[in-house]
């Protein structure tokens, strides 16, 4: 491979962790012009990915800045992102790519306030060296979400004006980042925490919350959170009620429902009758990988750019404000970008 042809590129994975060995690392390794090679803290489970995917094993994280790769895919669990992201902005990485959420040192269930003043510092320290961030948000990558983006702008559905959401905290910060992608900035939220905690698969124990809020563009919308979901009941539920249409997404690229108004239809389009959630999951993977890895080539900003991480964060933040204090917080004055 010629290092100085911009089709070429050099990605560093840093964590190889399940979901980097089930998505990122066989995706990496079917890419001609791409060059990878891996870092994770226990240095065995590196060796073994190494061997197992053919990619160069790196001991440290000065390594990794030393091996000069394109961008840096930051895959280590979301506990010490923010320490691993921040070393390898102060050792010179030019662009780092990285997975949900952007930082939750206590686990995505218990996203605090100091999370949001960690990832903003750290993206803030980016701008300052001239690091290009980015971010996953794979959900995007759904063939529902893509499809319902398409539908409400050639139908002309028109802003949002309401927004319901149940939501597994597996999918939580998917879920803020899809309320963002379709109806804008949340302006202001109040929120309320149940009384117990309940467990759930994949995120712990973690009390349920139900939020109202608004967005910037005026639409009115409810969410609640939950760690006591079944793994095997829809692990998300959207509806998005437009100026003149409804859209409901439902699940790892489950069923999409469209009420239009205009036409008096009602629709339903399934993309799982042959295919498994976890298989519609894996290839959101490999559509956010790709886009990621084309705008790199092209030379272009990332399809997610990190500052949609730190807008996740600080709905966050507001809302275990709003919990705290029981009183509604307003995003941009309290927790600014």
């Amino acid at each position: 491979m010629n290092p100085t042809d911009p089709a070429s590129l050099r990605i560093a994975v840093v964590g190889t962790g399940e979901v980097a060995r089930n998505n990122y690392l066989p995706f990496l390794a079917a890419q001609p012009g791409v060059t990878f090679a891996c870092w994770n803290r226990t240095g065995a489970r590196a060796v073994e990915a190494g061997r197992h995917f053919g990619c160069e094993v790196l001991p440290t994280l000065e390594a990794v800045a030393a091996w000069q790769p394109t961008a840096a895919l930051v895959l280590t669990a979301e506990t010490v992102r923010h320490e691993v992201g921040t070393a390898l902005i102060k050792l010179g990485v030019p662009k780092i790519f990285f997975e949900k959420p952007l930082v939750a040192v206590q686990g995505q269930a218990r996203v605090s306030e100091e999370d949001f003043t960690k990832g903003r510092e750290m993206l803030r320290l980016a701008a300052k060296r001239g690091c290009e961030t980015a971010m996953v948000f794979n959900y995007r990558f759904f063939e529902q979400s893509i499809t319902a983006r398409r539908i409400a702008a050639e139908r002309r559905f028109g802003r949002v004006i309401n927004v319901a959401a149940q939501v597994h905290y597996a999918c939580w910060s998917h879920a803020i980042d899809l309320i963002h992608w379709f109806a804008g900035d949340i302006r202001e939220i109040a929120a309320l925490a149940g009384p117990v905690e309940r467990t759930g698969d994949r995120v712990g124990a973690a009390k349920d919350v139900t939020a109202a809020f608004v967005t910037a563009e005026g639409a009115a919308g409810t969410i609640i959170g939950t760690a006591g979901m079944k793994w095997q009941h829809p692990l998300f539920e959207l509806t998005f009620t437009f100026e003149n249409g409804r859209l409901h997404l439902r699940d790892l690229d489950g069923t999409l429902e469209i009420l239009d108004g205009a036409r008096s239809q009602h629709e339903t389009i399934s993309f799982v009758r042959d295919t498994s959630r976890w298989a519609s999951y894996d290839e959101s993977f490999r559509k956010a990988i790709g886009a990621y890895l084309q705008s790199l080539r092209e030379g272009k900003p990332p399809p997610v750019p990190g500052a949609d991480g730190l807008r996740e964060l600080q709905v966050e933040a507001a809302l275990r404000r709003s919990i705290a204090e029981g009183r509604p917080v307003k995003l941009a004055e309290e927790f600014p970008l």
